[in-house]
């Protein structure tokens, strides 16, 4: 099992997998069982895309469980009649009897209902259906994704693994009419192939409109920058809005007025933050520019805010504004961001998107209820495609008990503060895992699985039922590593971002043009962010809001050190299930992320090391020094050696949507050839060492 970069896109779009079928899966009391007798049908006039979710199935029939049905459109005696009903408003229902099966579905909601029976049938490993009466509704108005496959890459292949996935959603960056960061875009022919899909398309904002709404002539800046949009592209359904590429002139005196590209005042920092980064008492007007350009041109579209930027402001500024939230915005809270967590008596509070928390943020929970106060429309950010920045470059995080319970808050969520929509992840993108799995079965309305019995089935159909309770326990004990995590600016943009890749600079500046130490992480010139997103020289990131780093370092050593043992505690059980390729890429994905624990480890024990020899007392004790941190280098070069074979097997390592391959072979390649370039100058720097030291 060796990939090339990229190979793992063919396993991203294959939607429907093969070698589904259990032989021993017998016929069951109240139960269909389809056979070569049965049909599938449709109404000659049915709607296009009825049609094509019933081809949809009869490939999947045909793919997963080797079961070949013909397709008719004259309905008789054991047919799966698929139909539209427009007396239903959503959702879909099937009634199951002995002598044939329909499937009725609302309009948008062909390919979630074929997509439904897939389901029961992948858990079972045979062709069943309940007998009866099955009605299902989605508890959310819409679950809205990134592409999995590259930043704004939505081809026919990748839309159909995204409703499959449990998306009817996707979301596209754009800078301008036809415009993303990637270059040029047919937005309309997008929005034509999705809606074969049953998916719909939103904007997700990055228009600037540095205006304020008292200008002269504001209203219509803001009319030629976004009823455009709405003009050219009238089947778009939503706009998704953020602080931090939103900016605009704000007069809140709290705050600098002024983008925070030129926040500094000849290279003095303003500590104020830039508009964008706090709930200016002005922010609500200029929203409500935005919402009448946009329902000017287009009534129907969903405007979202997401409130992400400034969650560390006090609740009675940040209520203030969601009072003040113009008619027309739906506002979005983020889960974990910004949730106080304490290690040893030491402030450690989440800083960005992660599966860490035990439970909702104070800063979600609060906005949640403010919302609801002062009736407001909310959506949850919410990352339940199974990404973070935990792992900056893995496909999902493999603990399902956490995915689980977050989703479960959110179905609460959804009864005390009637959270509508989700934004299921952020550019990173989704890969159809045990989180996407949950997502879809605790997504419905008045109806949940035996959540237990489902991650009992899931685990058998992805790694066999020998292996599966060895996974299912791999499975918890890897969630409770997830307790003992570090959510830091600098971890979050380091070491856990890149991985074991992550580069490793000696702190002393042994050099005769005067460089800093921070360089530049090599990304493909066509990542969307690629290395602006990376920082390499690592140092803690102080936020008033935490415990300085330099007390916060030797309790997150003995957190680590506790999530690297139960780590590998979970991977010595996981490996029950490496006779197939499922099981394999599972090992891959633990050693992956057991060996991104290391680096983390040994990155934090390089910076206090490093601060420790060059604010020594004299060259001896330096010289002690010195050797550690030249034994942590040897361990590092080490573990980038032993991480290669681990990307080789999943290709899906070490890539992000937004960086590129960061943590790839060559990538790791370079790591190495960085500290051996760093054990050089360790040894340069020993040798300084000894010049203060008599007869040495």
């Amino acid at each position: 099992m060796v990939e090339k970069n990229y190979d793992f896109r063919a396993r991203h779009w294959q939607y429907h997998r093969p070698g589904l079928r259990n032989p021993e899966r017998l016929p069951q009391n109240n139960e269909i069982f389809l056979d070569d007798s049965w049909t599938l049908g449709c109404d000659e006039n049915a709607p296009e895309n009825t049609l094509r979710a019933l081809k949809d199935f009869q490939d999947y029939l045909l793919t997963s469980l080797n079961l070949s049905l013909r397709l008719t459109r004259t309905r008789k005696e054991k047919t799966l009649w698929f139909q539209r009903d427009n007396a239903l408003d959503k959702g879909f229902v099937i009634t199951a009897q002995k002598d044939g099966i329909t499937v009725s579905t609302a309009p948008r909601f062909d390919f979630p209902a074929m997509v439904y029976l897939e389901n029961v049938m992948s858990l079972e490993g045979a062709p069943v259906i309940p007998e009866g009466k099955t009605c299902r509704k989605p508890l959310y108005t819409s679950r809205q994704v990134h592409s999995g496959s590259g930043i704004d890459a939505y081809s026919d292949s990748e839309l159909a693994a995204t409703i499959h996935a449990g998306y009817d959603v996707v979301a596209l960056f754009m800078t301008g009419i036809d415009r993303t960061p990637g270059g040029y875009c047919n937005v309309n022919d997008l929005i034509q192939r999705a809606a074969k899909y049953d998916i719909r398309v939103m904007i997700f904002n990055y228009v600037q409109t540095f205006v304020h709404p008292d200008e002269p002539g504001a209203q219509e800046k803001f009319d030629s920058a976004y009823g455009e949009f709405f003009k050219r592209y009238p089947g778009i359904m939503g706009l998704f809005l953020c602080g931090e590429s939103l900016e605009f002139p704000s007069k809140d005196p709290a705050t600098t007025g002024k983008p925070r590209s030129l926040a500094d005042n000849h290279g003095i920092p303003d500590i104020k933050p830039s508009p964008g980064w706090y709930p200016c008492y002005d922010y609500p007007a200029y929203l409500a520019c935005i919402e009448k350009a946009v329902h000017k041109y287009a009534p129907h579209v969903e405007i979202y805010f997401e409130t992400y930027n400034w969650g560390y402001a006090p609740l009675d500024v940040r209520e203030k504004f969601i009072k003040n939230v113009p008619p027309g915005i739906i506002v979005s809270v983020t889960y974990e961001i910004f949730a106080q967590k304490t290690l040893e008596g030491l402030r450690t509070p989440v800083m960005d998107y992660t599966v860490s928390t035990d439970g909702p943020g104070y800063y979600f929970t609060s906005e949640c209820e403010a919302a609801a106060k002062y009736n407001v429309p909310l959506q949850g950010n919410v990352n339940t495609a199974g990404i973070g920045w935990d792992f900056g470059t893995v496909p999902y995080v493999p603990v399902p008990y956490r995915w689980l319970k977050r989703n479960l808050d959110l179905r609460k969520a959804r009864k005390d503060w009637n959270l509508n929509s989700h934004y299921a992840t952020h550019h990173y993108g989704w890969w159809n895992s045990v989180a996407a799995d949950l997502g879809k079965w605790s997504s419905w309305e008045d109806f949940e699985p035996d959540y237990d019995l489902l991650l009992e089935k899931i685990a058998v159909r992805d790694y066999g039922k020998t292996a599966a309770p060895d996974i299912l326990k791999a499975w918890k004990i890897w969630g409770e590593a997830m307790e003992h995590y570090t959510a830091s600016n600098e971890d979050q943009y380091g070491p856990w971002r890149v991985g074991p890749a992550y580069p490793f600079i000696f702190h002393p500046n042994i050099t005769r043009t005067m460089e800093r130490r921070e360089i530049t992480f090599p990304t493909a010139p066509h990542a969307h962010f690629g290395s602006g997103i990376i920082r390499t020289f690592y140092q803690p990131c102080e936020n008033e809001n935490q415990s300085p780093g330099f007390l916060r370092y030797p309790a997150e050593i003995r957190s680590l050190e506790k999530m690297l043992k139960l780590w590998n505690e979970g991977l010595q059980y996981a490996r029950s299930g490496a006779d197939s390729d499922n099981g394999k890429r599972l090992i891959a994905l633990g050693e992956f992320i057991r060996n991104s624990i290391i680096t983390t480890l040994n990155i934090k024990h390089w910076w206090k090391l490093n601060t420790a020899m060059v604010n020594a007392s004299g060259a001896q004790e330096a010289l002690v020094l010195l050797e550690k941190i030249e034994n942590i280098a040897i361990e590092e070069i080490q573990n980038a050696r032993n991480t290669i074979p681990v990307v080789e097997t999943d290709s899906r390592l070490g890539w992000e949507p937004s960086m590129e391959y960061v943590c790839d072979k060559w990538h790791l390649e370079w790591k190495i050839r960085q500290v051996e370039s760093a054990l050089r100058e360790i040894s340069a720097y020993r040798n300084m060492l000894k010049f203060s030291i008599p007869n040495q």
